[in-house]
C-alpha cells in the first residue's frame, strides 16, 4: 500500500485515538488533585466502575436489544480472579522478603485486571453460547440464573474465602485506573456502534427474523456482543476489587444486576452518552439525599419513577447527548 493510500486510514487511526490521548494528562492531573482517601474519591470510583459496567451491558440490552440481567456474575468473576491474583503475587514477594515497587505493583495491577477480564470474557461465552438462542423474557431468566450460579459457585470456593470473601485486596486501584477505563470502554463502544459489526447488531435490535433473512448470524453476533460486554464488566469488577479492598459474594446479588440494567434502561437503550449519564446520576443522586436519611431510598425511588414517566424511553432515548443539541438537527428536521 502507497504512503497516499496509508494517510487516510492513519487519520481514522489518529481521530479515534485523540480522546484517549486527551483523557491521559487529565486523569494524571485529576489524580494528583483529588485527596486520597477523601470520602468525594470514592463516590469518584463508585461512580466510574458504574458506567463501566451500564455501557458494556447496554451492548447487550441496547445495541442488540436482547435482555440479560446477570450483569453482576461477570463482574463477580473479573473481581476475584484479580483479587485473587494481585494477593498471590503479594504472598510470593512477603515469602520470598521482596519488596513491591511501584511500577511492579502497577504491572502486576494491569495484567490481574486483564486476566480477570478474559475469564469474565469466557464465562460470557459459555453463558452466551446456550442462552442466547433464546429471546425476551427466556432469556432474561436464563442470564439471571446463571449470574446467581456463578455468586454460588463463589460462595463455596474455598480459594476465594467462600461466603467470607477476600480482604487485605491490595489498593491498586487509582482515580487514574479506574476512568481510563472509564475511556477506553466508551470508546470501544462508540466505534463498535459505528462499525459494520454494530450495524449488525442494530439489525438484530430492530427485527431479528429479518436480520437472519439477510443472512446475519445473529447468533453469533449476540454472543460476540455478550462475550465483550462480559470482558468490560469483569474490567469494571477488578477495578471494584482493588480500591474497595475486600470482596464478599453479596456484592454481587441479581440486585446489582437490576441495578445495572435500571442504569441502561434511564439512560436510553443503545445511548452510550445516556448510560454515562445515569450511572453518574443513580450514583451520585443516593449520596446527595444523605441528609433526609429517614425518607432517602423512597425520594430515591420516587425520582426514578418520576423520570420514567416523563421520559419513558430514557433519557436520551437511542440517540446521544450531542444529537439533541438544536445545532445538530437536519434542516428538514429543524422544519418539522
Amino acid at each position: 500500500m502507497s504512503a497516499a493510500a496509508r494517510l487516510p486510514r492513519l487519520r481514522v487511526w489518529a481521530r479515534s485515538a485523540l480522546p484517549l490521548v486527551v483523557a491521559i494528562p487529565i486523569l494524571l492531573v485529576a489524580q494528583w488533585l483529588v485527596p486520597q482517601g477523601s470520602y468525594a474519591l470514592k463516590i469518584l470510583y463508585d461512580a466510574g466502575v458504574a458506567i463501566i459496567l451500564a455501557v458494556s451491558l447496554n451492548i447487550v440490552n441496547g445495541f442488540t436489544g436482547q435482555f440479560s440481567i446477570g450483569h453482576a456474575g461477570f463482574m463477580a468473576v473479573g473481581a476475584y480472579s484479580a483479587a485473587f491474583l494481585t494477593l498471590a503475587h503479594r504472598a510470593w514477594a512477603v515469602s520470598h522478603a521482596h519488596a513491591i515497587g511501584f511500577l511492579e505493583a502497577q504491572v502486576v495491577f494491569v495484567g490481574a485486571l486483564i486476566a480477570g477480564a478474559l475469564l469474565a470474557a469466557v464465562a460470557g461465552l459459555v453463558v452466551g453460547i446456550p442462552s442466547l438462542r433464546l429471546r425476551g423474557d427466556y432469556l432474561a431468566i436464563v442470564t439471571l440464573g446463571f449470574g446467581e450460579i456463578i455468586r454460588v459457585i463463589i460462595e463455596q470456593t474455598e480459594a476465594v474465602g467462600a461466603q467470607t470473601g477476600l480482604s487485605g485486596i491490595p489498593p491498586y486501584a487509582t482515580l487514574f485506573w479506574v476512568y481510563l477505563c472509564v475511556v477506553i470502554t466508551v470508546m470501544v463502544a462508540r466505534r463498535l456502534l459505528a462499525s459494520s459489526h454494530g450495524r449488525a447488531l442494530l439489525a438484530i435490535r430492530e427485527d431479528e427474523i429479518a436480520a437472519e433473512a439477510m443472512g446475519v448470524d445473529t447468533t453469533g453476533y449476540k454472543v460476540r456482543a455478550f462475550v465483550i460486554a462480559a470482558f468490560f464488566a469483569g474490567i469494571a469488577g477488578g477495578l471494584f476489587g482493588h480500591y474497595l479492598t475486600t470482596l464478599g459474594p453479596r456484592s454481587f446479588t441479581f440486585l446489582k444486576s437490576f441495578e445495572i440494567v435500571v442504569m441502561v434502561v434511564l439512560g436510553g437503550l443503545g445511548s452510550v452518552s445516556g448510560s454515562v449519564v445515569s450511572a453518574t446520576l443513580l450514583t451520585v443522586l443516593p449520596e446527595l439525599l444523605r441528609s433526609f436519611e429517614r425518607y432517602r431510598m423512597t425520594l430515591y425511588a420516587l425520582l426514578l419513577i418520576v423520570l420514567m414517566l416523563v421520559r419513558p424511553s430514557g433519557l436520551f432515548g437511542s440517540r446521544e447527548i450531542w444529537e439533541l443539541w438544536p445545532a445538530r438537527k437536519k434542516p428538514e428536521e429543524a422544519k418539522s
